[in-house]
This record gives C-alpha cells, structure tokens and sequence, in this order.
C-alpha cells in the first residue's frame, strides 16, 4: 500500500509541473508537447511494459550500455527485476512514466477552465506569481482533482498488469503466503486462484481487499473539500 501511494502521489506532482510548465505563457510549441503526451498515452499499456521488461532485463539495452561506458563490469548486470529493493524502485518510476501523461492531460484541463478573471483580479491587487498559485490555482486544482486521486490510488492498489507483466510479482520468497516480493495483492490472488488453487483464502482476501478500499475511499472523499463544497466552483 506504502508504494500505491508512492507512486499515485509520484504521478500527480509530476503531472502537476509538467501542465504548469507547458501551460505557461512563455511555453513554445504548446500543442507539439500536449501531442507527444497524447500518442504516450495512445500506445496500448501492455506493449509499454513489454518493452520495458526488455528494456531493462538482465541482457537489456540499459545494463548492455552500463557495460560498455564501464559503469559495471563486462560481466555485470544490474538486477532491475530480481533485486526486491531494484524491482520495487523500477516499477514504481515505470508506473509514474505511464501514469503522468494522463494526469497532465486531466491537469492541463483544469488549468485552462480556471477564470482568468480571478487572476487578473488578483494582480491587481498586487499578489505575486507564488501567492497566486497558492491562493487561486492549487486549491482549484485540489479541489477539483481529489476524486481523481482517489481513483489512481485504487487503481495503483489494483495495478495487476505493470506487476504480472514486468516482474511477475518477483522475485519470489518464503517470508509469506505464495507472495512474491514486489506482488500486489491483486497479483497475489491470481497466485492463489489460479496456480495454487487456494479459492476460499483468495475469495476471503478478495472481499476484504474491496471493503477496506470501498470504506476508506468513501471516507476520504466525504471529509474533502470536493464532497462539502461541491457547488464552490461551479
């Protein structure tokens, strides 16, 4: 759960900068830069992470050109997906890869239905460039974007495919149930149901998994901003 909301969090700031960067005035070539995060977006998940695992395998590009600039031996490699402390910190910065272009986009959206009268009106009265980011555009932004956050998290919880299909949930250990190092607990039910047939403590962990996540969403999103308020933007 701690790497879910690594990563969620991870996505979110860096989607955050990305659009403010991109959205601001000085900003060249504006609609070049949303394209190029669009075809990200475009490309089917799965042969992202595809290519990532070969990307960073064992006899990857990545480890073939550490050898040959000399940062590791003619023989070393470094162990992206086999290391637990490796394979956790990889998929974490290849989830944020694949999971900033859509908060930008969602991001950048925001950013241009904010009024430009609150703005104005704040320059007249004499606010400076970081007191009106605090002031008008954060608070919109968190406002409005909470919901989201709270369905990235879930879903980072729930991310079965960037688990099975970089590491397979490895790499493997006896420290717990049939659970492998960097497994997620969607992926550890798919160990239990489907190779070790264990269904009634798979089913068990499964309604658990949902009530746990259910109740603490509802939570969270009834003491926000975005719940209370929810007419203060409209």
């Amino acid at each position: 759960m701690i790497w879910a909301v690594v990563a969620t969090v991870s996505c979110y700031i860096l989607g955050l900068l990305l659009a403010l960067l991109i959205n601001r005035k000085g900003t060249r070539a504006k609609g070049f830069w949303r394209f190029m995060f669009v075809l990200s977006v475009a490309v089917p998940q799965f042969v992202t992470l595809l290519s990532m695992r070969t990307i960073f395998n064992a006899n990857g590009p990545v480890n073939v050109l550490l050898r040959e600039i000399g940062i590791i031996g003619a023989t070393e490699s470094i162990p992206f997906f086999t290391n637990p402390l490796y394979a956790k910190i990889t998929i974490i910065c290849i989830n944020i890869w694949i999971g900033v272009p859509f908060t930008m986009l969602s991001t950048t959206g925001i950013l241009q239905n904010i009024p430009a009268e609150l703005y104005e009106a704040a320059k007249i009265d004499g606010a400076s460039a970081p007191t009106i980011f605090r002031k008008i555009t954060l608070p919109y932004m968190l406002f409005v974007m909470t919901p989201n956050l709270i369905t990235s998290f879930t879903g980072n919880i729930n991310n079965f495919n960037v688990i099975f299909l970089l590491s397979g949930g490895g790499p493997d250990s006896l420290d717990y149930y049939y659970a492998g190092k960097t497994d997620l607990l969607v992926t550890w039910l798919y160990r239990l149901t489907i190779t070790q047939k264990d269904y009634n403590l798979g089913a068990v962990i499964g309604i658990l998994v949902f009530i746990i996540l259910a109740t603490v969403s509802l939570i969270t999103y009834r003491r926000t901003g975005s719940y209370k308020d929810e007419g203060a933007f409209q």
